[in-house]
């Protein structure tokens, strides 16, 4: 059910407020922007993310000014886009993108213990599946390090928009191509790293 921050005004009908949805756009993507006030105000880190059910999970230094705040309690915000292509129509004016995107509001919680390597560990299994199974498991003193803040998705959104340029009736006879260019993210091809490097 949408909350009145979740809810989406501007374009309503592009609102998803399923489940499905927003898992999907959290599971596909792989850097979502996270926000906190401090006292001089905004504050906004991209940073990888892994979604564990219903959270949304975090990490980095134990030093990191914003994830302290965010282990703290404090309201945040998360934004995450994919972008899925680029909308020409035949006017500048009503050229766009084709999009799916998330924002969550919340307050975090910090992971301690086995909850926190298996936050880390399935980060890891996100950003290239198979992966924990040949790299060392993090020591004692780097899990010490680390600070994982999860971060609950009761409050969120997705908004998607697909399809072709919307021309004003009076464009659609200029002599201006018009379309959607495609975009997506695609692996490349592995380029190994020499010791000691």
């Amino acid at each position: 059910m949408p909350t009145d921050r979740t809810t989406v005004r501007r374009r309503a009908h592009r609102g998803r407020y399923d489940r499905a949805t927003v898992h999907a756009v959290l599971d596909e993507a792989l850097v979502c922007h996270l926000a906190v006030a401090d006292e001089h105000g905004p504050v906004v880190l991209p940073t990888g993310f892994v979604r564990l059910g219903d959270e949304l999970v975090v990490h980095g230094s134990s030093a990191n000014r914003l994830l302290q705040l965010a282990a703290e309690g404090r309201p945040v915000c998360v934004a995450v886009t994919l972008l899925d292509g680029l909308v020409l129509a035949r006017s500048a004016f009503a050229h766009s993108m084709n999009y799916r995107s998330v924002v969550a509001f919340g307050r975090g919680r910090v992971l301690e213990g086995d909850e926190k390597a298996e936050a880390l560990a399935a980060f890891v299994e996100k950003m290239v599946p198979g992966r924990t199974a040949v790299a060392r498991p993090p020591t004692a003193q780097e899990l010490a390090a680390t600070l994982v803040v999860a971060l609950p998705l009761d409050e969120a959104s997705a908004k998607v928009r697909t399809g072709p340029p919307t021309d004003k009736e009076e464009d659609l006879a200029l002599d201006v191509w018009a379309g959607v260019i495609p975009l997506e993210v695609v692996r490349g091809r592995p380029v190994s790293a020499e010791a000691g490097a």
